[in-house]
């Protein structure tokens, strides 16, 4: 299935190419998403592994998810009261900054930004028609493929310590390197070197998607990287029609 929102550097055009890199299924008992945002990879499958863990370090965007997982009926009729409108856009906007609502409520208006902004970056009026009684309508389908999913909202490495095991599997999508700036949630260039080494002394296996670069490429020379094409949807210092990224993994 598809995931129920976009996101920036989401996987949609890549995840046949990933996918075709994962281990065999009976190999992996425990299946992490690192930066979880849209899910195009969980969502990719009915189940990766018997346990599979959704991450993501904005606070909105995984009370989004436990609210789609737990109350999907209310959150879709909370929804169904809204508008594709500019001004209601830049009042959600301003409004979830503060937290005064209740978790269906920051949900809702978290979702409805998502979906009207440009881009899905959460701050420009997109600009387009949505129809949102059949993207809500779609919300009970996604609270079913994440029913035995566990939601986590914790920083990268402490997330890779507490679930690594010899048969885990990480998928990692960290912010691209030099786009750091596109993406809603703070990442450091340190935390690129954070996150090599936390991945390098784990005993399971991880999978990586990133832009080539030689940043990057030197920072994993010692790993199985893959080239990939795909076409160009992210602003970045380089702007063409296809765009390079690596996968890289460790076995």
């Amino acid at each position: 299935m598809d995931s129920f929102i976009s996101w920036i550097g989401g996987k949609k055009l890549l995840r046949k190419a990933i996918l075709n890199e994962f281990p065999q299924k009976n190999d992996i008992g425990r299946y992490i998403e690192v930066f979880g945002g849209a899910g195009w990879l969980l969502f990719a499958r009915d189940s990766h592994a018997p346990m599979e863990v959704f991450n993501d370090v904005n606070s909105n965007l995984i009370n989004l998810y436990r609210c789609v997982k737990y109350h999907p009926e209310t959150l879709q009729k909370e929804i169904e009261w809204n508008l594709i409108s500019r001004e209601q856009f830049y009042e959600k906007r301003e409004k979830i900054v503060f937290q005064g609502e209740t978790d269906i409520q920051r949900a809702a208006d978290y979702f409805l930004l998502i979906k009207n902004s440009f881009g899905a970056d959460c701050r420009s009026f997109g600009l387009k028609n949505k129809d949102l009684l059949k993207a809500t309508d779609f919300l009970t389908q996604v609270s079913i493929r994440l029913r035995k999913t566990v939601i986590e909202n914790i920083d990268f490495e402490r997330l890779i310590k507490v679930y690594d095991r010899d048969n885990a599997l990480f998928y990692a999508d960290p912010p691209y390197f030099e786009a750091e700036k596109y993406y809603p949630d703070r990442f450091n260039i340190e935390d690129h070197s954070r996150l090599k080494n936390v991945l390098g002394n784990i005993k399971g296996k991880f999978i990586l998607s990133y832009n080539d670069c030689k940043q990057i490429r030197d920072l994993y020379h010692n790993y199985n990287i893959i080239s990939v094409e795909r076409q160009n949807n992210l602003k970045a210092k380089c702007r063409s029609e296809k765009y390079n990224e690596l996968i890289i993994k460790n076995y």
